[in-house]
């Protein structure tokens, strides 16, 4: 079932992922990677790459799938939004 207007997965790790106990830069080491980094993803000016979703997983105990799920959700809705702009030729079977 398609979700309208599912959320970054940045958003997800913002809103779920981080407190008090767990801050970006703690989550940052914690992955092995710069805060930087982490935090493009968290507010949404990166996405999840499978390198990214493997490292998720394995701090947060589930599957890279779920999180290159979320980012694929993501990215065709928000392709999907605009795609009456691109310019596609059907081609005949």
């Amino acid at each position: 079932m398609k979700m309208h207007n599912p959320p970054h997965p940045g958003k997800v790790i913002k809103e779920f992922c981080l407190g008090a106990e767990l801050t970006i830069s703690g989550l940052a080491q914690a992955l092995g990677v710069s805060r930087k980094t982490l935090s493009a993803i968290i507010n949404g000016r990166a996405g999840i790459s499978p390198e990214m979703a493997l490292r998720l997983s394995k701090a947060f105990d589930d599957s890279p799938e779920m999180w290159l799920g979320m980012q694929m959700d993501y990215d065709l809705w928000n392709l999907r939004k605009n795609a009456g702009k691109l310019k596609v030729k059907k081609i005949a079977a």
